[in-house]
């Protein structure tokens, strides 16, 4: 058996309240969702004025995030490149905004961000990422 780092709620939380300072203070409505290393919803957080549709998309950018362990937006820039069987993987989300979760190395979970357009979306996602170092 090996033993790896896991996200707790306690650090979902820290990660998320950092994304959503960065989101309060630029006036960006987005939804924020956190997930484990199996791409489980760890926590959830819609800030008010977000649109309803964030909600999935936040947690599907997540998801891939951390099912692929790498951004959302190097799968959408497979995907521009005119890789479009990339859309027929399973869990692939290939919108920017979706960010792998480490720590000591080990992929731990995704943040996923919605709300705004999707370089914002993964600024207020990296602002998340920063809160886990």
């Amino acid at each position: 058996m090996i033993s790896k780092p896991a996200l707790t709620l306690d650090d979902a939380k820290r990660i998320a309240a950092a994304a959503h300072a960065e989101a309060k203070k630029n006036g960006w409505p987005v939804t924020i969702a956190i997930v484990d290393d199996g791409a489980n919803l760890l926590y959830l957080e819609r800030l008010d004025g977000c649109k309803l549709g964030a909600v999935v998309t936040a947690q599907e950018k997540a998801r891939s995030a951390a099912l692929f362990a790498r951004p959302t937006k190097a799968l959408e820039d497979i995907v521009a490149g005119g890789r479009n069987a990339m859309l027929k993987l399973p869990g692939a989300t290939p919108i920017q905004g979706g960010l792998p979760l480490e720590h000591e190395g080990a992929l731990v979970g995704g943040i996923g961000v919605s709300g705004v357009a999707s370089a914002q979306d993964e600024h207020v996602a990296a602002a998340g990422l920063r809160a886990l170092a």
